[in-house]
């Protein structure tokens, strides 16, 4: 052995161990992220009324989806009254068509989205307004992306669940749709990255600033959308679900993000380019357009997805074995916390072995964003470019 293979040794070996302890403190630190409990129960409660809701669901281009989203929503199993109002954001198909052969969904038509609103959100604030000028005496705001299959108890569990707890906002996120191989190798990946960044737990506690929702199913009380200024307050917010969780809880308001057992996604994604232009829309403002904090991303996201791998590969080929060993108990550790979220999508826990190759994506996906952002091509989402 060389001298410098001599010192690298335990250089090796000490990395994959810091590597492992890492992945320990992970786990046992950060609200049990990984175990994937945070889930919406059906009938655990039973409120004393069952108040009015106003559904609000915006639409662009969503013609191949519309009408299964909007059935689901007028075929929920809820005793109060509700009224759904599809807002159409200016598509140039058949959405708003589609929409109004659905019985009991009023169709707006969105004006021109002013400056300093996303097409988005000036969507959702026209389906409020409408239901106000309605006279809607809606107790609850539901909204719902156009894109999502909803399950026929959850409306009538997230109002349970609200009215039980006191919770101003109540929101799942919904399992996203899986059919081919880029499916399984970053669909899954992008639900365990939400929930390392926002522990459920975290986000559910009170006590803890720690704060998100996920945009699929959101019901909001109304009196709480009230209190922070309404929907105008996050009107050119990129990743609008998560900028109200934070406006409510930081008011004082009570929140909750669960995952849905039965509630999915009817969105193809299927490609790889599908998935990429998703997260590069919106990694960098993730990150605030901080370089540090791309910087920061991009080393954390080596040390704890890619070094495992790289160091096995490495200390195999020099000899190393215990350094191997320990390298290879990290990437075992990082395939464990994944198991519950691939289980989750009905998976083989061998899927865990291919985190770091979703984890490398993912980087990629995030330094892109970056690049879009400087190149003034950053928040392209539905033939619309948004700017900070």
């Amino acid at each position: 052995m060389t001298a410098d293979a001599a010192l690298s040794a335990p250089v090796l070996f000490y990395a994959a161990v810091l590597v492992l302890a890492a992945w320990g403190a992970l786990m046992a630190l950060r609200g049990d992220f990984w175990r994937a409990e945070q889930r919406l129960v059906e009938g655990e409660f039973q409120p004393d009324r069952w108040p009015t809701i106003a559904v609000v669901v915006p639409a662009r281009n969503e013609a191949d989806v519309i009408e299964e989203a909007l059935l689901s929503i007028s075929g929920q199993d809820y005793e109060g009254d509700i009224r759904v109002f599809l807002v159409d954001d200016r598509s140039d198909d058949e959405t708003a068509h589609l929409a109004r052969r659905v019985p009991g969904v009023t169709v707006v038509s969105a004006s021109d989205t002013p400056p300093g609103w996303t097409g988005k959100l000036w969507a959702v604030s026209q389906g409020l307004a409408a239901a106000e000028e309605a006279g809607v005496p809606a107790e609850y705001f539901w909204l719902t992306d156009a894109d999502i299959a909803h399950h026929p108890g959850e409306l009538a569990s997230l109002v349970a669940g609200s009215e039980h707890s006191g919770l101003d906002l109540n929101s799942l996120m919904v399992r996203l749709r899986i059919d081919r191989l880029w499916d399984v190798l970053l669909i899954p990946a992008f639900v365990f990255f939400f929930q390392k960044l926002y522990p459920f737990s975290w986000v559910n506690d009170p006590a803890r600033k720690t704060a998100a929702a996920a945009g699929g199913s959101m019901l909001v009380r109304k009196s709480a959308l009230a209190r922070i200024g309404g929907i105008d307050v996050i009107a050119g917010e990129l990743i609008d679900d998560c900028a109200l969780a934070r406006r409510i809880k930081s008011s004082g308001g009570r929140i909750r993000l669960a995952l849905a057992t039965e509630t999915r996604s009817i969105r193809v994604y299927g490609t790889l380019a599908a998935t990429w232009r998703m997260v590069a829309r919106t990694a960098f403002h993730q990150l605030n357009y901080s370089v540090i904090a791309l910087l920061g991303t991009v080393i954390g996201m080596f040390f704890f997805y890619l070094s495992p791998p790289v160091m096995v590969v490495w200390a195999a080929v020099v000899g190393e074995w215990p350094a191997a060993v320990a390298a290879s108990a990290a990437w075992f550790t990082m395939g464990w916390a994944f198991a519950p979220t691939l289980y989750r999508y009905g998976l083989s826990p061998w899927y865990g072995f291919t985190l770091p190759v979703a984890g490398f994506l993912y980087t990629l996906m995030t330094l892109d964003s970056a690049r879009r952002h400087w190149l003034g091509k950053g928040g392209t989402w539905k033939g619309r470019t948004y700017r900070p």
